[in-house]
């Protein structure tokens, strides 16, 4: 069983939606039994650094979240979901989870380059380093659906797994031991995206 952590932003049901296609039992929750329950955790979010924190904690589940993860339970962060799983952010004032050494920044470009914020819609990734998340894919052009306006910024490039160019190069995806965050959307981002969930369930 894979537990979805509802704490008011994110886009749940379409997470679960794949997970049943692929043949995954969830529950989309916020109950710290089902939670430590679970044999796996998706962290969704849709929304901004400080409301998302503000809301796990107001839900008693930040404790909680570092604990499953610092006991080995694989955790996976999509989009808001994996800049809270940094230590902080330029889009607010409070803490992340910090289970991976990285900050979260805005984009920036000179005025000239004509990029719009947030970066939105597909892009391609490029593959920095073997992952059991990316297994069987890291050798084909992947495309994944992107809607952000702060991305993060990694102590160290062990932690990165994936990049993208928007303006400049920077992490689409990280891990730290079994704490994985992916900047997109892969329940947006269609065959792609059901194959990295899968790998996600299956071999992480």
């Amino acid at each position: 069983m894979l537990a979805i952590i509802d704490y008011g932003l994110g886009n749940l049901g379409s997470i679960a939606n794949m997970l049943k296609v692929i043949g995954e039992k969830s529950v989309i929750t916020n109950i710290k039994e089902e939670i430590m329950k679970a044999d796996r955790i998706i962290l969704p979010g849709v929304g901004s650094f400080d409301a998302g924190m503000r809301n796990l904690h107001d839900m008693d589940l930040y404790a909680l979240l570092q604990n499953e993860a610092n006991g080995g339970k694989p955790i996976l962060g999509i989009c808001l979901g994996m800049q809270l799983l940094g230590r902080k952010s330029e889009e607010g004032k409070r803490s992340g989870l910090g289970l991976i050494p990285f900050d979260n920044i805005r984009f920036h470009f000179p005025q000239e380059n004509g990029l719009r914020i947030p970066h939105m819609g597909w892009d391609i990734v490029d593959f920095k380093q073997e992952s059991p998340l990316l297994q069987g894919i890291n050798g084909a052009q992947q495309r994944y659906y992107f809607v952000h306006t702060y991305h993060a910024v990694c102590d160290s490039e062990n932690n990165v797994l994936m990049t993208c160019d928007y303006g400049y190069e920077f992490a689409a995806a990280v891990c730290n031991k079994n704490v994985y965050g992916v900047q997109f959307h892969p329940e947006k981002s269609h065959d792609f995206g059901m194959r990295l969930l899968e790998n996600f369930v299956k071999r992480c």
